[in-house]
């Protein structure tokens, strides 16, 4: 490494006809690089440099050295542009998790087209509503919903999503329309995941408020609920990545939208050694222009 430094400063010293200009152009002083061209002088033996109070010239030792580390320069540049222009293209096996409706509904439609895009590279998707630990699972990145938890790990937003509650127009015409969200104990509501209680969270006044809900179908499959939903068993709340269809063709109706939350996001989430990844970061731009749309 000492070496090609001492080349680097030999060609800027011959280039700019001083050990000042050389000095200026590469942010030292100039005591340094008269230092260091001076040690060259003695680890090689030679003169490569004439030294008078008025200018500097070359000797032909000198040039020869100067035309020989000049070839040598070039050749490590070219080497190093060719590792980053590699590094630069998407390549190897992308270690994906994600949720399991959003994988179903959005990635099994866009992962084609990533992959007919970059030919050298493989996916392993594992969908799954579980979160995994990247690191500990060995994870390239994870696509994530909704509040993030504190972590290392670097999170960058693919496109807002929103919660709703709805139901089908039959639904509705026979039980009514919940007008508060304290009303929705008195109707049949679609239960996700398991456990003991539900609650649902709506907001009033800018702040949270939890409402426990109770129903006779519960299922850990955001799909499903959805499908119940449709066939009338009662209120889903779901994310619009799930009902966005449905509510546009009015298969399901939106209900409490007075007291909807802010919208949350689709997170695209990797830890930080993955963050010079050209795979990684190729497929989150991906996502983000495709969900953008």
């Amino acid at each position: 490494m000492n070496q090609l430094e001492d080349m680097r400063l030999f060609v800027a010293v011959v280039d700019g006809g001083s050990f000042t200009a050389a000095a200026e152009a590469l942010g030292l002083s100039k005591q340094f690089v008269s230092r260091r061209l001076m040690g060259l002088e003695a680890r090689l033996g030679v003169r490569l440099l004439n030294r008078s109070t008025r200018r500097l010239a070359v000797t032909p030792l000198g040039l020869l050295y100067c035309e020989r580390a000049r070839q040598i320069l070039d050749d490590v540049e070219a080497a190093e542009q060719a590792i980053l222009q590699l590094r630069a293209t998407p390549r190897g096996t992308l270690r994906l998790s994600a949720p399991m409706s959003f994988g179903t509904l959005h990635l099994g439609r866009l992962l084609p087209g990533f992959l007919e895009r970059y030919p050298e590279v493989a996916v392993e998707l594992d969908l799954s509503d579980r979160r995994v630990d990247l690191l500990e699972e060995g994870y390239d990145m994870a696509v994530r919903i909704g509040e993030l938890a504190d972590s290392t790990l670097i999170a960058r937003a693919l496109a807002p999503q929103q919660m709703a509650t709805c139901a089908s127009p039959a639904y509705l015409a026979r039980r009514g329309v919940p007008q508060t969200p304290a009303e929705l104990r008195e109707h049949d509501c679609l239960l996700y995941g398991h456990g003991k209680g539900v609650e649902w969270t709506y907001w009033r006044d800018g702040r949270p408020e939890r409402v426990g809900v109770r129903g006779r179908y519960r299922v850990n499959n955001g799909e499903l609920v959805r499908d119940a939903a449709l066939a009338g068993l009662g209120l889903a709340w779901l994310p619009t990545f799930i009902v966005g269809p449905q509510l546009a063709t009015g298969a399901l109706l939106p209900v409490l939208e007075a007291f909807q939350g802010p919208p949350t996001k689709v997170y695209a989430v990797y830890p930080q050694h993955r963050q010079a990844s050209a795979l990684v970061r190729a497929f989150t731009d991906y996502l983000h222009e495709a969900l953008s749309r």
